[in-house]
């Protein structure tokens, strides 16, 4: 892949100098120095008090499991952190506040010194937002003084922890929906408060996503926005005699309806002498015609239907092509139908049919195409279901298993030291899992001839990086019959820097949300759909080189106790 050019203070682009743009605050404006754990505050001090709190320290932020018993997580959230650690500083208010909750015996000087920090002693590496990533292999790198990087480490953690949830949540339900369904986020009702809703519209997009119901999110980050009318919509009219202003302008504005309520009224008759309507329907509910005819009125170019108020296909479904035919004579289109409740594999089926008669009878061209959504607390397994089934659905409206990630709560992401002052450091447990990879990483990630990636390598950080065409040893970290000869045939340097102290030095951009969103597509179709179907999903390989496998057993057997028996 060719690298594009870089773009700083006193680094040529190609034909100017020009330097970085600054970097904005967080868009949530909660997320401050003080969106932190006390523990890191307390470590602050007691770093200060000893005399270690500028020693050097490297932490790598990963998770241990991929969510929703799958093989693959996107990462995201990665601009928010950035855009903190730009604009990291605790204000006068924030360190009375820090006095208050720490112990009086707390010297001034360290309360002075908190005055005195920002981020420009710290650098941040990591894999680029919207990447597929796996356990073990570190999304980011923070390096800079240890007490700074550790009143990082719980933003940093809240910040990835959701943000990649549900993007992989929303990434998942693409994988099952398929390219070409249309895919709408309507959880924001549901979400957990304000900033679970809006944080969930935009990620929903980033994993793939086309549109939200939220207008906040829609102005913050430019997403699409779709929605029509409820059932209270519906329900609040009475009958055809409540519309007052009938008349209607045409499509190119050549002529004017002037009852379009009594249009509306020959189609249905019409709909009823069909040979194959017979037995279909009958009187349709006239309160349900008023509101549809009233709402096309009101968005002509945008008429779409929610049919499930009183009854599907006896009378939301023949309401609906009554005013979309109506509305075709005067130039327009309908967008489609609404399925809120029912069985969405058979009413989607049905109406298809019915659309597509219309379009035979009547001479419509591509009535038979008219758009179907489907909603009504859908998730993944719902979505395998109707693919199963067969259906006929366009698009679906998505809400509370998507914002919610009611499959799963959290990621379960972790801040861990690997390094300072150039000394490797290593976390044990009894539970392997939990074993950390000591020292600074640098990860690459190894493509097979079909395009496909095979496995991701973590090697120290001066070891020579692998290449294509050359025979690499993947190991396993921890066990040892695990390893794998690889001849990759493209090889991914997934680590860069995105912060490296300042906003002015040279670093990787903060791409947009559509070229993540881009990113993210991509990404997903270079895995192999056996790592990412629902179900028994084929584990992706991470490993590490042999001079690191090797350092990482040598320093588990010098940190573990050796134990005595007697």
């Amino acid at each position: 892949m060719e690298a594009k050019p870089k773009v700083n203070g006193g680094v040529k682009d190609g034909k100017q100098n020009r330097r970085m743009p600054a970097i904005h605050g967080p868009t949530n404006p909660m997320v401050t120095p003080l969106l932190t754990d006390l523990y890191q505050f307390t470590m602050a001090y007691a770093y200060w008090k000893a005399g270690k709190h500028k020693d050097r320290a490297v932490f790598d932020l990963y998770f241990r499991r991929n969510p929703f018993g799958g093989e693959y997580t996107v990462f995201a959230g990665l601009e928010e952190c950035i855009r903190f650690i730009a604009n990291f500083k605790l204000s006068k208010e924030d360190i009375a506040f820090i006095r208050e909750c720490l112990s009086p015996t707390c010297e001034d000087g360290f309360f002075e010194y908190l005055g005195g920090i920002d981020c420009s002693d710290v650098e941040v590496y990591a894999i680029a937002e919207g990447s597929v990533v796996f356990p073990k292999v570190p999304l980011m790198r923070i390096e800079g003084p240890v007490a700074v990087v550790q009143l990082l480490e719980t933003p940093f953690v809240n910040l990835i922890n959701f943000a990649s949830l549900v993007t992989t949540n929303a990434a998942r339900h693409r994988f099952v929906a398929g390219k070409n369904k249309l895919l709408l986020e309507f959880g924001l009702r549901r979400a957990q408060g304000p900033d679970g809703g809006v944080g969930a519209s935009r990620y929903c997009y980033m994993g793939g996503f086309d549109a939200t119901s939220n207008c906040a999110a829609g102005k913050l980050f430019g997403i699409p926005l779709r929605g029509t009318h409820s059932h209270a919509f519906v329900s609040s009219f009475t009958g055809p005699d409540e519309i007052t202003e009938k008349s209607l302008k045409s499509q190119d504005g050549s002529k004017v309806c002037k009852d379009f309520v009594s249009l509306t009224q020959t189609w249905l008759s019409k709909l009823k002498r069909l040979s194959s309507s017979e037995g279909v329907f009958g009187e349709t509910n006239q309160s349900e015609l008023a509101a549809f005819v009233s709402y096309a009125l009101a968005f002509p170019n945008n008429f779409l239907a929610l049919v499930d108020t009183y009854d599907v296909m006896r009378s939301g479904v023949p309401n609906f092509c009554a005013v979309a035919l109506a509305l075709n004579d005067m130039g327009y289109r309908a967008k489609g139908i609404r399925l809120d409740s029912g069985d969405l594999a058979y009413l989607s089926c049905e109406t298809r049919k019915f659309f597509q008669t219309i379009e035979k009878e009547f001479q419509i061209p591509d009535f038979g195409n008219t758009g179907i959504t489907a909603s009504n607390d859908l998730n993944e397994e719902t979505l395998d279901a109707l693919n199963k089934q067969g259906h006929e659905v366009d698009s679906f409206g998505i809400g509370t298993n998507l914002v919610t990630c009611f499959a799963q709560p959290a990621l379960g992401c972790v801040f861990k030291l690997v390094e300072i002052n150039n000394q490797p450091r290593i976390k044990l447990s009894e539970d392997v899992s939990k074993v950390s990879i000591p020292c600074k990483k640098r990860s690459y990630r190894l493509y097979g001839k079909e395009g496909y990636a095979l496995v991701d390598i973590m090697s120290g950080e001066n070891e020579p990086p692998p290449k294509a065409g050359q025979r690499i040893l993947c190991r396993h970290p921890f066990n040892e019959s695990k390893r794998a000869y690889v001849v990759p045939q493209r090889v991914e340097d997934l680590i860069k820097c995105y912060w490296p102290g300042s906003a002015e030095k040279e670093r990787e951009e903060l791409p947009t949300l559509v070229e993540i969103r881009d990113h993210c597509m991509k990404q997903l179709e270079q895995m192999r759909t056996d790592h990412m179907r629902r179900l028994n999903p084929t584990p992706y390989k991470v490993s590490v080189s042999t001079k690191l496998y090797e350092f990482i057993h040598f320093l588990w057997l010098n940190e573990a106790p050796v134990g005595e028996l007697q």
